[in-house]
């Protein structure tokens, strides 16, 4: 799918997804991601059952309020104690599909909330 809208000089928006990969700013991201307002960087997760605290412990370093966390093509809840350094840190967390993370982002980016998504890849 490819989306039609507007982007701002400076901002990462998901302008396209397919199975396996996104499209930010019209280029090609495969593999587990880390995507703010103005970073895309590698996540260090290889898949779900490779999950570890550590690895949401890492995104309070970007001071998101709201982190999205997008599971692949199915929803997948992390355990609780994995995103526990989010939640007591009263930044809020989100599980969905990787697709409806990326179409999340764009609007609370629209927002202009302090936002980050990680996706599985």
């Amino acid at each position: 799918m490819k989306f039609n809208q507007e982007t701002s000089e400076g901002s990462n928006r998901f302008t396209g997804y397919g199975d396996g990969y996104v499209l930010i700013n019209e280029e090609r991201h495969d593999g587990s991601l880390i995507v703010t307002a103005d970073r895309i960087e590698t996540w260090p997760v290889a898949d779900f059952v490779s999950l570890t605290p550590e690895h949401f412990a890492m995104l309070t370093d970007y001071s998101p309020e709201v982190v999205l966390f997008g599971t692949g093509k199915t929803i997948r809840f992390p355990h609780p104690r994995l995103t526990a350094v989010l939640t007591n840190a009263r930044i809020g967390v989100e599980v969905m599909d990787s697709q409806a993370a990326c179409r999340t982002f764009n609007i609370l980016l629209g927002e202009d909330r302090r936002v980050l998504v990680v996706l599985l890849g």
